[in-house]
């Protein structure tokens, strides 16, 4: 028997192995979909200092977009 979860947002039961869980220093936080993941992590970023906020916004983008520059390099053509 599958152990049941229960979604921190809404309240609905799940399995395990289905939804999406955050492990953060060893608690885990429950969701059934994604749009309930999403709603809190939106209420989360609300309460974080904005100063804070925006240089892990600035790095986490800078990170991507040196992703997606090697994945460019990746993807051009080469003449050999």
């Amino acid at each position: 028997m599958t152990e049941k979860l229960t979604c921190i947002v809404c309240g609905r039961k799940f399995p395990r192995g289905q939804g999406v869980i955050f492990t953060i220093e060893g608690k885990e936080y429950v969701f059934h979909s994604k749009k309930c993941a999403i709603k809190f992590i939106r209420r989360v970023i609300e309460e974080l200092d904005k100063s804070a906020l925006k240089s892990a916004f600035d790095k986490v983008s800078s990170e991507f977009e040196k992703e997606l520059e090697l994945a460019k390099e990746r993807v051009t053509k080469k003449i050999a």
